[in-house]
């Protein structure tokens, strides 16, 4: 079925003539409207530099997790450039423990983008602002209508199901998302004309409002604005917006893990900038394959001078990416004073790990494999 037709279906058309459900949307956010930390108050103008910065961190990451960071963030570098011209390394040591570093490294390299190629200052438009790296559709609307007030809606996953409750939009994701973002513009406030359209507060309403009440589970509906239109709360089904289709979980992987000390040191290596925690910092390992029995994992141990037998640590590390699980076996060893570092290796103390870039999953080997 074309995007059309199901957007006729899902009652498009009807919304498109309704102009009750923006100015409630708006009345509601007025005041309920959520304080966060890259949010100004009512009536200043977003700093586009705050926008951006805050809707990379939220990728795949929840508002209490990314506030620390982002205020973290901006008292480091207070605005693109000052980050444009830090090293990629400062970045992704700052990042760490966020996850999903590939937004690190997108972001460093936008705001060198922005700084090199549009004098530090981000474009305006969601076209200008899709030809940086890192930002895709969703981000650029969202900088495009919080920012600078362009009528465009970003529909986040809040969004997304408030939408789909709204108009109970029957099609599984993804097929939806073109008619939820159809429906999702007809509830932006004002017009084009409009000294003030509040496009970004109606974005931010709707994310507020999936946020607060219109939740995953046991949504609050009768404090809900938009509760008497709401299609999917007249059938009673609201919990079972938006339709989706069960999810595969990869297949477990399994690897090794060595953890070599020299007395106060540790044995780490930066994985290759490309590819999953591109550039983050590591222990030795073995490849991480589907099957691999303890013996193949542990023919890749690094090979160091003084080490006749690694000691396998009891029990394993686990860690759940976005398409794998993983098992990680820890083995450790001692080396004498000095023993030199592997090519592509270097020991740093161990005091200091803080400053180092460890992906989250490194941080639990490392406390595996010298605690107790």
């Amino acid at each position: 079925m074309k995007s059309s037709a199901l957007a006729k279906k899902a009652g498009l058309e009807e919304a498109g003539s309704s102009t009750a459900r923006p100015a409630l949307l708006l009345e509601w956010y007025d005041g309920h409207r959520r304080v966060l930390p890259w949010r100004p108050p009512a009536g200043q103008r977003a700093d586009p530099y705050a926008v951006w910065l805050s809707e990379i961190m939220l990728q795949q990451t929840g508002v209490k997790t990314v506030g620390p960071y982002f205020e973290k963030f901006l008292a480091r570098w207070p605005d693109v450039t000052s980050l444009g011209r830090a090293s990629l390394d400062d970045v992704l040591r700052m990042w760490a423990g966020l996850g999903y570093y590939s937004r690190a490294r997108n972001l460093h390299a936008c705001a060198v983008a922005v700084l090199r190629d549009h004098d530090g200052a981000f474009p305006d438009t969601e076209e200008g602002l899709r030809s940086l790296p890192g930002i895709g559709p969703y981000t650029a609307a969202a900088i495009a209508a919080i920012a600078f007030d362009r009528r465009t809606m970003p529909v986040d996953g809040n969004i997304e199901r408030v939408v789909s409750r709204l108009f109970a939009v029957e099609e599984t994701l993804p097929r939806a998302k073109p008619v939820i973002q159809k429906l999702a513009a007809t509830l932006l406030g004002g017009s084009s004309t409009d000294e003030k359209s509040r496009a970004g507060d109606s974005a931010q309403a709707l994310m507020d409002l999936g946020a607060s009440i219109c939740t995953p589970k046991h949504p609050a509906c009768s404090l809900c604005p938009l509760s008497d239109a709401c299609a999917a709360r007249q059938r009673g089904g609201q919990e079972s917006f938006p339709r989706k289709l069960s999810k595969k979980s990869g297949e477990l992987r399994r690897g090794a893990a060595f953890v070599v000390t020299r007395g106060a040191e540790l044995l780490v290596r930066s994985r290759p900038e490309k590819g999953l925690l591109g550039g983050m910092t590591e222990v030795p390992g073995s490849d991480w394959r589907v099957a691999q029995d303890d013996e193949d994992a542990l023919k890749q141990a690094p090979q160091l001078s003084g080490v006749t037998r690694w000691h396998r640590k009891v029990g394993v590390v686990t860690h759940v990416f976005t398409h794998f699980p993983l098992e990680l076996v820890v083995y450790t060893a001692h080396v004498p004073a000095r023993t030199r570092a592997p090519k592509d290796m270097r020991w740093v103390p161990i005091a200091t790990l803080g400053g180092e870039a460890l992906p989250n999953v490194m941080r639990k080997v490392i406390a595996h494999g010298i605690g107790s």
